[in-house]
C-alpha cells in the first residue's frame, strides 16, 4: 500500500483496502520501519538552532512550504477550513492542536494553513527519513522525538520554550497514518501527548479532517474538510488530571467531527483471528 498511498492520484479500488490486525499497524512503512530498526537522531542534534543563518534558512522555507500548501490544498486537495475563527480565542498565547492522522502530505502541511502563527510539529524521528521531505522537516517545524534520556530532556524544554513563544505545537495522538480513514482511533500514549499544554496551562484545539465525494467529474479520490473546535482549557487540578480531561474532550470532539466524512475512498477491513 505504501506506493499507492504515496502516489496520491485515484487508485484502483483493490489497491485502496488495507487488513489490519491492531489499530497500530502501518499502511504506509519507510524501509527502517519494515526493517524495524531504530531511528537515531545525529548527535548533537539542535531542537531549537543557535545559528542565525539556520533560522533565517528556516524562516524563508516555511514562508515558501505555505506558499506551495495553499496552492496545493486548493486546486489539487480541494481543502476547505471550518472554524479557523475559533483560534482568535488564544490571542496573546501558545495553544496545541491536536489533529486525525490521515494522510502523509495533508498532515505535513495543512496544520500551517490552519494554524494563525508558526507551527511546530511533533514527529518520530522515523520521518527524518522520508524520502525528498524529511531532510527539510526541522526547517519547517517538525520536532522529532528524542532518543535517549538527554535526548527527551533537550525535547521537553524545547517544546516548552516553543509554547512560551506563543506557537503552535501540532499532535497526531493517532501516531499512525492511516490514509483516508474516516473514524477516529484510540491514542496509543493515552492522555500522554496532552502533558505539554497541562504543565503550561495552555489551551487545546482539535483539527479533524474530513472525506467527501469530489465535485471534479469522474474523480475518485475525495475533497477534503477540516474542522477546527475549541479552544478547550482543563480545570485546575494536578498535570496528571488535566491530561485526562484534555485528552477526554479532544477524542470526543474528534469523533464528533469525524462523523462529518461522507465518503470513504479507502476501506479498512480488521484480520479474522486465527
Amino acid at each position: 500500500m505504501a506506493k499507492a498511498v504515496l502516489f496520491q492520484g485515484d487508485l484502483p479500488k483493490e489497491e485502496r483496502v488495507f487488513y489490519y490486525t491492531s489499530e497500530e499497524d502501518d499502511p504506509i512503512k519507510t524501509k527502517e520501519q519494515e526493517k524495524k530498526q531504530k531511528v537515531l537522531l545525529p548527535e548533537g542534534y539542535e531542537f531549537i538552532p543557535k545559528n542565525p543563518f539556520v533560522k533565517l534558512y528556516s524562516a524563508v522555507l516555511f514562508r515558501g512550504f505555505k506558499v506551495f500548501a495553499r496552492f496545493y490544498a486548493r486546486f489539487y486537495l480541494h481543502m476547505k477550513i471550518v472554524g479557523r475563527e475559533k483560534l482568535k480565542k488564544a490571542k496573546g498565547k501558545g495553544y496545541v492542536i491536536y489533529a486525525n492522522h490521515t494522510n502523509p502530505f495533508h498532515d505535513a502541511f495543512s496544520p500551517a494553513l490552519v494554524a494563525d502563527r508558526r507551527i511546530f510539529t511533533i514527529i518520530s524521528p522515523v520521518n527524518l527519513k522520508l524520502p525528498g521531505i524529511g531532510k527539510f522537516l526541522p526547517y519547517i517545524g517538525g520536532m522529532p522525538l528524542g532518543t535517549n534520556e538527554a535526548e527527551k530532556k533537550a525535547f521537553n524544554e524545547a517544546v516548552d520554550k516553543r509554547l512560551k513563544q506563543k506557537n503552535c505545537l501540532v499532535i497526531y495522538p493517532e501516531a499512525h497514518v492511516w490514509p483516508y480513514h474516516t473514524e477516529i482511533r484510540k491514542f496509543p500514549a493515552g492522555d500522554k501527548s496532552f502533558k505539554y499544554a497541562a504543565r503550561n496551562n495552555l489551551p487545546i484545539f482539535t483539527m479533524t479532517t474530513t472525506y467527501h465525494k469530489s465535485k471534479v467529474k469522474g474523480q475518485e479520490r475525495p475533497d477534503m474538510t477540516v474542522y477546527v473546535d475549541g479552544p478547550f482549557y482543563a480545570k485546575n487540578g494536578s498535570d496528571d488530571e488535566k491530561r485526562a480531561e484534555m485528552a477526554e474532550w479532544a477524542e470526543k470532539s474528534l469523533k464528533k467531527f469525524a462523523k462529518k466524512s461522507s465518503y470513504k475512498y479507502f476501506e479498512y477491513k480488521k484480520k479474522e483471528a486465527k
